[in-house]
């Protein structure tokens, strides 16, 4: 059986955000230590990102923002857009490279080599809108993803779950009006970005392919399980993707200093299960996770290793609160 697949490659900690900024290399380092003690982890798919084409990123920006993007780095500004987008030199060829990983897992999936994968990378993406960074996010690589699977590898139907702690404003505007992206966002709100209204469900042909569970401070697992089981899972189940992302942010945990959302360790584990059922029921078991947010340097690493191990099979003896 092929393996789960895992991504990561040490350019991607050169984006250098600012000293202080919570979107640091720290968060990748720190993951790559705890993973590297765990006895299973020698068992994934090991996996090297490429830059992502142009052709794959147009599909999603514009021409004139990636240009803007790439000389705003080279010529050494300190952010892009909005001062929490913090960039160096490195950054455009970081986000070109966290693109691109995403784009390889979609290879190798289609091709079979691995069974469903996690890209450990950053910069994220879930903010990034077509002509705008803002968010910590640069290049938008979970829509990236979901336009290459349609357009190279003929997939029709895309599921995305946003499951960080911040609404993925740039992803529900790049597909709210497109009918064959189901967009599905649970997120603390009324919270930043300010997006992710209820009411908020899509527009023209893409009326209904918008789902927004906004979720009050405080929330914890029951309320994520409740809003699961009554509304997400039978709108996937109807939706019928044929593959399933998950923009998988790990800062609705109770540890986050970035927000107030109470979700366990645990829970993680509870989301991926209930994702790869959904993958296996509608779409082949194919289903890709791609990094975005999680600023706990403690239980980041945590909440990832448990992630994975739901995906690769792994039993797991004691899960971490």
């Amino acid at each position: 059986m092929s393996a789960t697949g895992f991504l990561y490659d040490e350019r991607y900690l050169e984006h250098l955000s600012g000293e202080g900024h919570p979107e640091s290399p720290a968060r990748l380092t720190k993951t790559v230590e705890f993973l590297e003690k765990q006895a299973w982890f020698k068992e994934l798919h090991s996996l090297t990102p490429r830059h992502a084409e142009e052709e794959w990123l147009v599909s999603t920006h514009s021409m004139d923002y990636l240009n803007r993007a790439r000389k705003a780095c080279e010529d050494g500004y300190s952010y892009l857009d909005t001062p929490d987008v913090g960039i160096s030199e490195r950054s455009f060829d970081a986000a070109l490279l966290a693109a691109g990983g995403a784009l390889e897992l979609g290879d190798k999936l289609i091709k079979g080599d691995i069974k469903n994968g996690f890209a450990l990378l950053r910069p994220p993406g879930h903010h990034a809108e077509t002509e705008f960074a803002m968010g910590f996010c640069l290049i938008n690589n979970i829509a990236v993803l979901a336009r290459y699977l349609q357009k190279r590898h003929g997939l029709e139907k895309i599921c995305i779950l946003d499951w960080d702690v911040h609404h993925g404003n740039g992803t529900q505007h790049t597909f709210e009006a497109d009918p064959s992206v189901l967009f599905v966002s649970l997120h603390q709100f009324p919270f930043y970005p300010g997006t992710g209204s209820a009411w908020e469900t899509g527009t023209g042909k893409g009326e209904g392919a918008t789902l927004n569970c906004p979720m009050r401070g405080g929330s914890a697992d029951t309320d994520y399980e409740n809003a699961f089981r009554t509304v997400i899972l039978p709108k996937v189940d109807s939706f019928k993707p044929d593959a399933v992302l998950i923009s998988a942010g790990f800062d609705a945990h109770y540890s986050d200093p970035l927000a107030n959302i109470n979700l366990s360790t645990e829970f993680y584990g509870w989301m991926t299960e209930r994702m790869l059922e959904a993958a296996d029921k509608h779409a082949g078991g194919k289903l890709l996770s791609l990094l975005e947010g999680g600023y706990n340097l403690d239980y980041l690493p945590r909440c990832i290793a448990l992630h994975l191990q739901k995906l690769a099979g792994v039993p797991v003896i004691k899960e971490i609160a």
